[in-house]
C-alpha cells in the first residue's frame, strides 16, 4: 500500500474522504487535493486500470485496522490439546480416574490425546493388549467424544486422539 509521494501513476481513479467517486484525474492533482484536506493519498487497488486511490486519514485507518484485529482476536478461543498417559498394565481405578479427567478437558472444549506407552518387553502386547486398553476407554468415552485419530503406534507408544462431540 502506497502513499502520498510514493504513488507515481498518470492518471488514477480517485475517490474522496466521504467515500464520493471524483473521478479521473493525474497524480499530482489528488496529491494536491488530499494534502489541501490535510488528509493521505492512499492507494487501494494498483490492479485496476486506472489505479485506485482514496483520499483518508491514514494514521486512523491503521489504528482502526488495529482495533479490528485485537477484537477478532478475543473472540478467538483457542483449543488446547491434553494429553493423558496410560501404561498397559495401568488397573482399573487409575483407569477411571484418569477417564474423569478425559471427561472434564472434554467439557471444557479441549482435544485429548491418549498415549498407552509401553516399556521394555511390554512392546510384544501392543497390537492385543494395547488394543484392548484403548478399544475399552473409547468404549468409556462413546457417549463423551469423538474419535479424531484411531489407535496406531508411533515409536514405542500407541496414540489415540478424542475431541468433545458438537
Amino acid at each position: 500500500m502506497r502513499l502520498n509521494e510514493e504513488i507515481r501513476y498518470e492518471e488514477i481513479r480517485l475517490i474522496g474522504a466521504d467515500g464520493q467517486q471524483l473521478g479521473i484525474m493525474s497524480s499530482r492533482q489528488a496529491l494536491a487535493l488530499a494534502e489541501g484536506e490535510g488528509l493521505d493519498l492512499v492507494e487501494i487497488s494498483e490492479t485496476a486500470t486506472p489505479p485506485v486511490c482514496r483520499i483518508m486519514n491514514y494514521d486512523k485507518y491503521r489504528y482502526e485496522l488495529r482495533k479490528k484485529q485485537q477484537e477478532a482476536k478475543k473472540k478467538q478461543t483457542v483449543i488446547e490439546i491434553k494429553e493423558i498417559k496410560f501404561r498397559p498394565k495401568t488397573e482399573e481405578h487409575d483407569i477411571n480416574f484418569k477417564l474423569k479427567n478425559i471427561k472434564k478437558f472434554l467439557a471444557n472444549k479441549n482435544k485429548v490425546k491418549i498415549t498407552l506407552r509401553f516399556r521394555g518387553r511390554e512392546i510384544v502386547y501392543a497390537q492385543s493388549l494395547g488394543i484392548e486398553v484403548l478399544n475399552k476407554i473409547s468404549a468409556a468415552l462413546q457417549e463423551d467424544a469423538v474419535i479424531l485419530q484411531e489407535p496406531r503406534m508411533e515409536g514405542r507408544q500407541m496414540v489415540m486422539m478424542v475431541g468433545p462431540k458438537a
